[in-house]
Formats: structure tokens, C-alpha cells, sequence
């Protein structure tokens, strides 16, 4: 059975038909009656709360969450170097992984390798699997907008020097190790751990944001 993962600024909606093994406090939320705009709308812009949808179906309850908002598709890559780094952006005083909109007519792989190449001045070596999909939620106006996102596994041949798309708010590039990744768990999004433990990145202990 398929669980979710809804992120909402700092907080999670997890959809599941189990609670999710972790330290953290979580909320559990009633199924029926559920209004996911109305979750969305009481909750702080500050906070750092999980929440549980808890059902048999977890699928069918993600449809219909789905289905009551605006979907954008978007894409990006885990890229590891020759020398076994990874390629972490800083944009918006967040550290980040390369990521981007899925133009019209586009496929999601061939979007997120073009939007790592844009955002970073690399040329990706190879794009291989799919490593996880990620939804996250936030306003376009007067829209819930959900944005999902398909990460895939990149390699560059060598390590080439980086050069961050400025014009898209990132200030910095960098390959880190494996051991370099404290400063970017303190300082990033609940949905690039998602990422980075599907990359394998991470043991469970490593994941748990502060």
C-alpha cells in the first residue's frame, strides 16, 4: 500500500495506513470531514508539526486531496560527482537540490536534467532512476497549489566547477560529502531529506530535522 507525504512549509502531512516509525510528535488528524484547505489555512507560518491521516486506503484519501487542488509538475536531480560528492544549491537562504518546472510537452526526466544543467553549469553524465516523488503545498494567488516532484539520480563525469544560476535566486553551488551534510539538515526542507534518504544519503538518526 502507498503512504504520502504532503509538505507544508516546515510541516508534514503524512497519509498513511500506519503510523510513521520517528521521535517526533505526531498529530493525528480525523478522516472524515477532512478539508485539507482548511488544515492548510489554521496552520502557522512558523510551525514545525507532523500530522496523520490514518486509513485503510491512504491512495484514495491522497486522490482526493489531489483532486481539490491545482497540480504543477516539476522536477530535479540528485547528482553525484566522480569523487563521490553531491551537488547541494543554496537559494532562498536554504540549501537545495536542482530543481525546476516541467515545461509544456516536456517528460519529467528529460525536465529534470535540463533544469540541473541550467541551474548549476554542469553537464550531466547520466540520468538514471527515478529516486522519489515529493509533494509540497503552498498559494498562487488565490490558488492551493500542489507542486509534485520527481527526483531522479544523476552522475558528471569528474567534478567540474559549478556556476549557479543567479537569476534564479542561487547564490551558491557546492559538492559536499556524505560527512559534510550537518550544515544542510539544519538549514533545508523536510522534502530534500525525502530526497536525500531515498538517495541513501542518510541513516534513519541523520534525518531527524532539528
Amino acid at each position: 500500500m502507498k503512504n504520502y507525504r504532503i509538505y507544508i512549509n516546515d510541516n508534514t502531512l503524512f497519509i498513511a495506513d500506519s503510523a510513521p516509525k520517528q521521535e517526533k510528535e505526531i498529530q493525528q488528524i480525523d478522516v472524515q470531514n477532512f478539508d485539507f484547505k482548511q488544515l492548510y489555512k489554521s496552520i502557522p507560518s512558523d510551525s514545525k508539526k507532523d500530522y496523520l491521516l490514518l486509513d485503510a486506503n491512504p491512495q484514495a484519501v491522497f486522490k482526493k486531496i489531489k483532486n481539490s487542488l491545482t497540480l504543477i509538475k516539476a522536477a530535479g536531480g540528485l547528482v553525484k560527482s566522480a569523487k563521490g560528492n553531491y551537488l547541494f544549491i543554496f537559494r532562498n537562504k536554504k540549501w537545495d537540490l536542482p530543481k525546476g518546472k516541467v515545461e509544456k510537452d516536456e517528460k519529467m526526466k528529460e525536465a529534470a536534467l535540463r533544469e540541473v544543467e541550467e541551474e548549476c553549469g554542469v553537464k550531466i553524465y547520466t540520468n538514471d532512476e527515478k529516486l522519489c516523488k515529493t509533494y509540497h503545498v503552498y498559494t498562487i494567488g488565490s490558488k492551493v497549489v500542489l507542486k509534485k516532484t520527481n527526483w531522479y539520480s544523476m552522475t558528471v563525469k569528474g567534478e567540474p566547477k559549478l556556476i549557479p544560476q543567479k537569476e534564479e535566486g542561487i547564490t551558491k553551488a557546492s559538492w559536499l560529502s556524505t560527512a559534510e551534510l550537518a550544515p544542510v539538515l539544519s538549514n533545508t526542507y523536510p522534502s530534500i531529506v525525502q530526497v536525500l534518504e531515498a538517495g541513501a544519503l542518510l541513516k534513519e538518526s541523520d534525518s531527524v530535522l532539528g
